[in-house]
């Protein structure tokens, strides 16, 4: 059976700790696209940890971690990722590579300062981990697949080809150095050495798994509202972050996925630039930054702080929709404990005209938030493990929004840890 984990919104809404949780009943957990551009925060018996390539549930020892063909592998950084768990304490996971996936370039991640530098004022807010000049060149046809690193003939000649076309631009649109072959071949060589360990057919790895009848978790990056084809273009990532895209990025058939959990917060939170409706600011957003997640509402790549809102159900069902949602699990709701209302965002006001539909980005931009305030529970939920062990209003909080965005909320999380969950029957 397979399950995906993938995010309603604009990312950064606990997948981590849903995937971890989800991980102690599977027995493959894969990364199916996305780089190290964005993290996943794990708080577990091992300590708190921010992966950024690894698959959230390497923590078990039961599992094999799984980089599928369609991940934006930066293979120093996973290397070092490895290294950083095992440091402290974690024991050595069982890591599988695709020989298909492709390799985040030193060159990508200098084109992807160069451009915001250029772009100043206009810049995507990139975390400048090189990940659209990667999916650029993927597409282009002149990326590096990691089989490539093992026949250096054929190696020295695409760096010859490939750097022949990114010294124009260095040279004429950026005005900086050009790329050293001889050195990027010196580089390659060392990744081909840290990397091989892990290599493998990774499709028809997980093709015997599930044959065998084997449990697989395809573990999403960001959200939604992220995606390149439906989400706030221009201002997304670069790969699809749909649960449709796990087949693909994992290298299985879409039809083997049986469950879709859609990760949702319980407010809104965002990192990067594009239209957020939802948006609050000054001390109400700092008040709800400050006690939002496990330490605070920063970026696990980035660390910067995110932007804040309030829960949008139009955004919401939007998301939930395009995923395929079998499944909400709804996250931090621990909290909004402290507020004695809670605004909702149930409409789009456009133009004179409200919509519970989630619009392109030219009607987004001007789109303006109806808001409906609904009481607070003003207390600590962390330690109940029952549905109707919550407080009423936390009840109606949760009912209220499952029944506008029209998807069944099956699981709470109302802290950082593995414990902290409810399961709700429907």
């Amino acid at each position: 059976m397979v399950k995906a984990v993938v995010g309603a919104n604009w990312g950064d809404e606990g997948k981590g700790k849903i995937t971890d949780m989800l991980s102690e009943n599977a027995d493959i957990i894969v990364r199916f696209q996305g780089g190290a551009n964005a993290g996943h925060t794990i708080v577990n018996n091992y300590g708190k940890f921010a992966l950024h390539t690894l698959p959230s549930g390497v923590f078990y020892s039961h599992t094999t971690s799984v980089i599928g063909s369609g991940v934006a592998l930066n293979i120093p950084v996973l290397v070092n990722e490895i290294k950083s768990i095992t440091d402290r304490g974690v024991p050595e996971p069982r890591i599988l590579v695709s020989n298909r996936a492709q390799i985040v370039m030193p060159y990508h991640i200098l084109f992807d300062e160069y451009e915001e530098e250029r772009l100043g004022k206009k810049s995507f807010g990139s975390t400048k981990s090189g990940i659209a000049p990667f999916y650029s060149d993927k597409y282009a046809k002149i990326g590096f697949q990691v089989s490539e690193l093992f026949d250096e003939d054929r190696l020295r000649d695409k760096i010859e080809s490939v750097c022949e076309k990114k010294n124009v631009m260095l040279e004429h649109l950026y005005h900086k150095d050009p790329i050293d072959q001889d050195e990027l071949f010196k580089t390659l060589c060392e990744y081909r050495d840290m990397i091989e360990p892990y290599v493998a057919d990774v499709s028809l790895f997980l093709s015997k798994a599930l044959k065998e009848g084997k449990t697989v978790l395809l573990e999403g990056q960001l959200g939604t509202l992220k995606d390149p084809d439906h989400g706030i273009y221009p201002m997304v990532t670069s790969s699809s972050t749909l649960a449709g895209y796990g087949a693909i990025g994992a290298g299985i058939p879409p039809y083997e996925i049986k469950q879709i959990v859609t990760v949702c917060k319980a407010y809104s939170s965002a990192v990067g630039a594009g239209a957020f409706v939802s948006e609050i600011f000054g001390d109400e957003a700092d008040e709800l930054r400050r006690r939002g997640g496990d330490g605070g509402e920063y970026g696990a790549t980035t660390g910067r702080p995110r932007r804040m809102g309030w829960f949008d159900c139009v955004a919401s069902k939007y998301g939930c929709r395009l995923q395929g949602t079998t499944d909400v699990a709804f996250t931090v709701l621990d909290v909004l404990g402290y507020l004695d209302t809670i605004p909702v965002c149930t409409e789009y006001e456009i133009d004179g005209e409200r919509t519970t539909e989630f619009p392109v980005t030219a009607l987004l931009e001007k789109a303006k938030p109806v808001l409906t305030e609904l009481p607070g529970w003003k207390c600590d939920i962390r330690g109940i493990k029952e549905y109707d062990q919550l407080p009423e209003n936390c009840r109606r909080y949760i009912e209220f929004i499952e029944e506008r965005i029209g998807y069944p909320i099956t699981m709470i999380s109302n802290g950082p840890s593995r414990e902290d969950i409810i399961y709700r029957k429907r």
